[in-house]
């Protein structure tokens, strides 16, 4: 497995072609994983990816019933999103009303050909025989630490870091997505 440093350009085009070198597994379509822990940079990697593919990026935090909704988003991707795609059909989606604290409005997704799903979650068990390529961005404790405190909406994910820390601890011993990965990014230094 290939552990490629964070610098933008370079990794971009290298996960690029590790993607078109994969076969589609969900349909005719590829499907790229982006996962690691909160505050590694599996969001800034996605949007940079998704510029350059032209493809769009399902969040699981769209996914997550909820602050305590990490065990419950796998099963959720694959219905919503992976079953679909095998069917021939485009994602169908319900995306999460942080705001209410309910299931919102319903969401479609186009995909032609490659589709990034980003976040905790998406390299789980159930989800893994039908991505072409899973992606573990890795960032130390610290430097997670210091991006999770810049985000736009820290006020509102600080009352909750520890519940989804055990949540993150428990899925990642139960899944160890990170052995699984294809490729390892080491984030430690980017600005993600």
């Amino acid at each position: 497995m290939p552990v490629l440093s964070a610098a933008a350009t370079t990794l971009c085009a290298d996960i690029a072609a590790l993607l078109r070198a994969a076969p589609a597994r969900a349909g005719r379509h590829r499907v790229l994983a982006i996962e690691g822990r909160s505050g590694a940079g599996k969001s800034w990697l996605a949007d940079l990816l998704a510029n350059r593919l032209a493809a769009p990026v399902l969040r699981m935090d769209d996914l997550y019933p909820g602050w305590d909704g990490l065990a419950a988003s796998p099963p959720l991707a694959r219905r919503w999103i992976i079953e679909p795609l095998l069917a021939g059909s485009a994602p169908r989606w319900r995306r999460y009303d942080w705001e209410r604290g309910e299931p919102g409005a319903w969401e479609h997704t186009p995909v032609a050909g490659t589709l990034l799903i980003e976040g905790c979650g998406s390299g789980a068990t159930e989800l893994r025989a039908h991505l072409s390529l899973l992606v573990w961005v890795d960032a130390p404790p610290p430097v997670r630490a210091e991006r999770l405190a810049r985000r736009f909406d820290a006020a509102v994910y600080s009352p909750y870091h520890e519940l989804w820390r055990r949540q993150e601890d428990a899925f990642y011993a139960r899944h160890r997505v990170r052995d699984h990965a294809d490729v390892i990014v080491d984030n430690a230094a980017a600005a993600g």
